[in-house]
């Protein structure tokens, strides 16, 4: 297990290392931003029904124009529970009486209504076109506004069951890159699509290759830096992560039409999939997939990319093979998805690490719901969410690199816990302490989230890893959709669905020191090393292997 010695030895963090680590996460500003976008491309504007003397535009009922629009309104939609005008009833005729009327109607019987035979008028101050508008999501058909987002939702988990062994079998840089061509276009058809049917079937595209985009950016970062490197690198992922949503907000604030913004998040990502062609592959999978040339090709080439020619030089079969000699071995059984659940080590690995994603996404998911009810606007929120986790993973990073994976986990998911607890005894009225409270609880749950990530890849050997983490990814977005089912029990209690998210926030901050710690330890290649593996055996390996790469 000597290969991060030749990571050493080719240059550690060097050139190629932050030129890759660049691209990537340039193109996840892109490309993460597609889970949110239905925030924005799919707002439900205010509206009511089409009527004939309010909206036909060659003929009134109003004759002169002696009345007003709020008068013509007044007789021509009904009023709802709240006393506004129903969105989604009109009378059968204009109702001028209601116009002499100043305040009962206790004489008079209930005027006749209908729906909105001839369709809707929407206020289009706050977006001039959603997917709402374009195809009528409202009233009886407002469900179908959900079927979208749950299309993509399905999406992602197809794509993280079916991807992430593909890209275990045909190599990371593959997947990734026809993934990429794969949204791109989907993003950029959906903006044309003619029917709601054909809509979803692109977003359900779109989900299903987002999710190996995701998945495959995070395995290059570990699989490609030195073990010191592995939190700082998911660090920049994540952060870039924000700042993508910070710039959504900004974009959608400036483009209310829902074709643009969706072109705009779209076309940008066939550059991204354009300039993949130098994303090298895996050497760590090349060679533990009994593929040691062509490891050892891409490995000279970071070394001159580096600036290490005289190492790359230097790099010859017979010294690849003495270095990871243990690996090669270990290449000539082929693993199957079984094996993660079969072997015991592994299987005790994957269902901790899968209980700990799933708990913690029911709490990340259930604050970003919280932040939208704080009264601020969407667009603001949205970059108000971005912003305050910035600070909190560069925080989340230096605890990783000081108190280890284990500690850092469950001191965030601590204070997460804490942060919600507090917010439910904070009354309606103090509303500058709850905004604190949530904002505090998001940077809290953001740093739980990329501590799990940082340690859920360093636990799952390389040959494997990219279908473990569609796995366990899958089982996060299980909670992710369990949290705002939550949000139904309150109609026993406010405080119910908190206490829960709480809840689910302690629990995982105990079970991950079931788990071994793996600051600074070297990945793991093979399913044999995760089963061999004893306590303290691992730093004895490492302290005890070092290979020196020599001109001979």
């Amino acid at each position: 297990m000597a290969f991060h010695e030749l990571l050493k030895e080719v240059g550690g963090l060097g050139r190629f290392q932050i030129l890759q680590m660049l691209f990537l996460c340039v193109s996840c500003t892109w490309v993460y931003p597609h889970v949110l976008l239905e925030n924005f491309t799919a707002v439900v504007p205010g509206h009511r029904c089409w009527v004939h003397i309010l909206d036909n535009d060659t003929a009134s009922a109003n004759g002169p124009g002696i009345l007003g629009q709020d008068a013509l309104l007044r007789v021509s939609i009904p009023l709802d529970s709240d006393l506004r005008p129903a969105k989604c009833r009109r009378f059968l005729r204009p109702q001028w009486q209601l116009l002499h009327l100043n305040g009962t109607l206790s004489n008079t019987s209930e005027p006749a209504t209908e729906p909105c035979a001839d369709g809707w008028v929407y206020d289009r101050s706050g977006s001039s076109s959603t997917i709402v508008t374009e195809w009528d999501l409202v009233c009886d058909s407002e469900s179908l506004n959900s079927v979208a987002k749950f299309s993509f939702m399905v999406g992602m988990v197809m794509g993280g069951i079916i991807l992430g062994h593909l890209s275990d079998r045909f190599g990371r840089r593959l997947i990734f890159r026809w993934c990429l061509l794969v949204l791109a276009v989907a993003g950029s058809c959906a903006a044309f699509a003619p029917t709601f049917l054909l809509y979803c079937s692109l977003r359900f595209l779109a989900g299903f290759s987002l999710t190996s985009i995701m998945t495959n950016t995070t395995v290059f970062i570990m699989e490609w830096l030195p073990p010191r490197f592995h939190a700082m690198g998911m660090t920049m992922a994540i952060c870039t992560v924000c700042v993508g949503q910070m710039i959504l907000g900004g974009l959608a604030f400036v483009i209310r039409d829902w074709h643009i913004l969706q072109l705009v998040y779209s076309l940008p990502l066939l550059i991204s999939f354009l300039l993949s062609r130098w994303v090298a592959e895996s050497a760590r999978w090349l060679i533990i997939t009994n593929q040691p040339e062509e490891g050892l090709k891409e490995l000279r080439k970071v070394a001159y990319v580096n600036g290490k020619k005289d190492v790359g030089d230097a790099l010859t079969m017979e010294v690849l093979r003495s270095t990871v000699q243990d690996e090669l071995e270990a290449a000539q059984t082929k693993p199957q998805l079984s094996d993660l659940f079969r072997m015991p080590n592994l299987r005790k690995r994957m269902c901790l690490l899968c209980f700990v994603r799933f708990a913690i996404c029911i709490p990340f998911y259930g604050l970003a719901l919280h932040l939208q009810h704080l009264g601020s606007h969407v667009f603001l929120v949205q970059v108000l969410f971005g912003a305050v986790s910035l600070p909190a993973n560069y925080v989340a990073l230096l605890a990783l690199n000081r108190l280890g994976r284990r500690v850092t986990q469950a001191l965030f998911l601590f204070l997460m816990g804490t942060s919600i607890l507090a917010g439910t005894l904070v009354s309606q009225e103090m509303q500058i302490l709850r905004v604190v409270l949530s904002t505090l609880g998001v940077g809290f749950s953001s740093a739980s989230l990329m501590g799990s990530f940082v340690h859920g890849n360093e636990l799952i050997p390389t040959i494997i890893r990219a279908t473990a983490s569609g796995i366990i990814g899958i089982v996060g977005n299980v909670g992710a959709a369990l949290a705002p089912l939550l949000m139904i029990l309150t109609v026993y209690s406010p405080h119910l669905p908190w206490i829960f998210y709480a809840v689910a926030s302690f629990i995982p901050g105990l079970v991950v020191f079931l788990l071994p710690e793996t600051k600074n330890q070297p990945l793991l290649d093979s399913i044999q090393d995760v089963e061999k593996e004893r306590k303290g055996s691992r730093k004895g390996k490492q302290e005890g292997t070092y290979v020196k790469v020599t001109r001979f």
